[in-house]
């Protein structure tokens, strides 16, 4: 089945279990996926769907941390509940050995010395673990594997 497809049967299932919250984080994601849908006039991929969730989840990290700043734990819960809901959509996160082996593979079939060859390495590393690892972290992994 289709992610995009998931999502909406999961929102159909929220509206019969009258669980409002999950209802309306999985409503956000609709509207966003539409809202790209229709500035882009493209039907979107899994793959697509994916960094469009990727992106949402960021936005709420960020989101938390205002609001921890800020004394509104109320808010920062309310955003932890929906970075919940749209993991369960991501693939299941790579592990640290894995993304090193990754990366390590990607610097040497890239044959990368230099930092200035991190842009070779990350154009193969993002179509493989985007939406699995964290692609900052993979960036400063790369980072160091090219300065050391």
């Amino acid at each position: 089945m289709l992610l995009r497809a998931q999502i909406t049967e999961d929102m159909k299932t929220a509206m019969r279990a009258k669980d409002a919250p999950r209802l309306s984080a999985i409503r956000l994601l609709l509207a966003a996926l539409k809202q790209r849908e229709i500035d882009e006039r493209i039907e979107l991929t899994d793959t697509d769907v994916l960094a469009i969730i990727d992106k949402m989840i960021k936005q709420r990290r960020d989101s938390i941390e205002q609001f921890e700043k800020g004394a509104r734990p109320d808010l920062a819960d309310k955003e932890q509940f929906e970075i919940a809901v749209l993991q369960g959509y991501m693939p299941t996160a790579m592990s640290a050995a894995e993304v090193d082996a990754a990366v390590s593979e990607a610097v040497s079939s890239a044959g990368a010395k230099l930092m200035g060859d991190m842009g070779k390495v990350m154009v193969l590393l993002k179509p493989k673990l985007a939406g699995r690892a964290d692609m900052s972290k993979v960036s400063a992994l790369v980072k160091t594997k090219l300065s050391g």
